[in-house]
């Protein structure tokens, strides 16, 4: 066996054992061998990839490798109807933080470190079956809308996802999670959607971030989107 064909296969041996098989758009190994200690395409200089736990298994968040590799359907497109897909604002309100993609990286991995964090894909089956982000749980923003849900089921979504304690009917957020909220980028609404509705539930705006490129943003720098698991 040639050094690179040994290489090829001893890269794929090690991708295939992190589950990056479910990689919906990463660097395929079987059919463009490359040395993860010498990726052309990195997150970051200093950051060539991250190790992410993924349904029991672990997924490499790494870029596509092929120059070529360009924005898949449905975010190649630039035209949407507003509404309902109309540009969102940078802040959603005062003390929720915006954040760009290392900001994000940095919140899945606290997240798969057991830090009290959670990475919430906001989006409703239709879009996530296009892929989600390696570490995000999908709670669809119907769960949380007060149009669609009801208090009785985003009360026990506080309680038994987020971590908050509800006291003789007054809601405590301690102990509550930091909720990082995506959807399919700056034109989607369903993340916001959320945001605001746990705001005027009393959830502690500084424990609410926002992922305002989202999926769109994701597919641009093609990073790593793995199938959705149920949640």
């Amino acid at each position: 066996m040639k050094p690179r064909d040994r290489l090829a296969a001893a890269i794929l041996s090690l991708l295939l054992s992190f589950g990056a098989a479910a990689a919906a758009h990463a660097a395929d190994p079987s059919t463009e061998p490359f040395d993860l200690d010498d990726l052309r395409v990195k997150i970051t200089a200093a950051m060539p990839y991250v190790e992410l736990g993924q349904g029991g298994g672990k997924v490499l968040l790494m870029r596509h490798q092929d120059p070529g590799h360009v924005i898949p359907s449905p975010y190649d497109k630039t035209a949407r109807d507003c509404p309902p897909y109309c540009i969102q604002p940078m802040q959603l309100a005062p003390g929720v933080e915006t954040i760009g993609e290392l900001e994000l990286i940095d919140y899945l991995k606290r997240a798969a470190s057991g830090e009290p964090v959670l990475v919430i894909d906001s989006r409703t089956p239709a879009w996530t079956g296009h892929g989600v982000i390696p570490g995000a749980v999908v709670i669809p923003y119907t769960r949380i809308d007060p149009a669609t849900a009801s208090p009785s089921a985003v009360a026990e979504l506080l309680e038994l996802e987020f971590g908050a304690v509800r006291v003789e009917g007054l809601w405590n957020f301690g102990h509550a999670k930091t909720l990082v909220f995506y959807c399919n980028g700056a034109w989607c609404g369903q993340s916001p959607t959320n945001i605001r509705a746990l705001l005027d539930l009393g959830y502690p705006a500084h424990r609410l971030k926002w992922y305002r490129g989202g999926m769109q943003s994701w597919e641009q720098f093609g990073l790593t989107t793995v199938k959705a698991s149920p949640h």
